[in-house]
């Protein structure tokens, strides 16, 4: 989908008793041009502010006129979620889970009315929030705009990388693996490079087996990833591999690259975090509009210390104003 521009960021808080608020207010020293509209607690919102002394005045707005308001970034512009167990700081569970719901829902509610809205969620906990119903946030949101073909793209402008499956237990991934996908995954990054950063991306595709082999008669990089790579080669598309991951990122290789394409969440996610670390963001694929989430999570042992990262949601939020 193409990045349109849009009249302010939508942003989500997800997870109360996460690092968010303290990385946002970070986020809002920094000059930001397009209007930002939270969605939160008003309560939990004036508890934090207090407790990390970020003094800006909160304008409440309501959802339904939003198109009324005169919008900039001099106050906090607020939806706001009634939370009753709004405290400084709570252990995560799934008392939360009413909170982030009604904030979803009523974000989608406001994208659905308004066409050119783009998403940044903060951080949610899967293992509470979703209960297994859902591999990850990315199928979650697909789901309720029903929408079967995503990709969860973690950005970065030197390097980004794409996995096939996401949230799987590997004891599940080769099932996943198929050639359909592949096409599927290709075509999302290659349309979104081009329409959105204005540049035919060059993809590295990744082997499931270590060094590409196998001592099992199936091999699926050899019956799978590499047919499906010389097929999309073919089409056109700027793809090569497959390429054993214990060895492409190393420098000289990977700096030939735009987007590595791998078969599963940590062959692609621990190396880009251990080059960029928070300089990275989560871009969902296939979307109607377009949908960020800093590459971390609620950093539940950081909570309350004031000393956690801003630069994944000062990434995200500079991502959407540029464009």
């Amino acid at each position: 989908m193409k990045l349109k521009k849009s009249n302010f960021i939508l942003l989500v808080h997800g997870e109360p008793n996460s690092v968010f608020l303290e990385i946002f207010f970070k986020a809002l020293k920094k000059k930001i041009k397009t209007p930002i509209i939270l969605i939160s607690s008003k309560k939990i919102l004036k508890l934090q502010m207090k407790y990390f002394n970020f003094k800006k005045k909160i304008r409440v707005l309501d959802y339904k006129k939003i198109n009324q308001y005169k919008i900039d970034n001099k106050s906090i512009n607020l939806i706001n979620i009634n939370y009753n167990q709004a405290r400084p700081f709570e252990k995560i569970s799934s008392k939360s889970n009413n909170f982030i719901y009604q904030s979803l829902m009523l974000a989608f509610k406001i994208i659905r009315k308004h066409k050119s809205i783009n998403l940044i969620n903060g951080p949610i906990v899967k293992r509470t929030f979703l209960q297994k119903k859902y591999l990850g946030i990315t199928e979650f949101i697909s789901k309720k705009f029903k929408i079967k073909n995503n990709a969860m793209l973690i950005y970065n402008k030197n390097l980004s990388v794409c996995p096939i499956t996401t949230h799987l237990p590997l004891k599940s991934v080769t099932k996943k693996i198929t050639k359909k996908e592949i096409y599927e995954k290709t075509k999302l990054i290659n349309d979104f490079y081009k329409m959105n950063l204005k540049k035919k991306p060059k993809i590295a595709i990744l082997g499931l087996n270590p060094h590409c082999e196998s001592t099992h008669k199936y091999n699926e990089d050899e019956k799978i990833i590499k047919p499906a790579t010389k097929f999309l080669f073919k089409k056109g598309f700027n793809i090569y591999g497959p390429y054993p991951s214990d060895t492409f990122f190393i420098k000289k290789n990977r700096d030939d690259f735009d987007v590595v394409l791998g078969m599963y969440h940590d062959q692609v996610l621990t190396p880009v975090k251990t080059l960029f670390e928070y300089d990275a963001i989560n871009i969902t694929l296939g979307l109607p509009f377009i949908r960020i989430s800093p590459d971390h999570g609620p950093n539940e042992q950081m909570i309350g210390k004031n000393l956690s990262n801003p630069l994944s949601l000062i990434r995200a939020i500079s991502f959407l104003d540029k464009n």
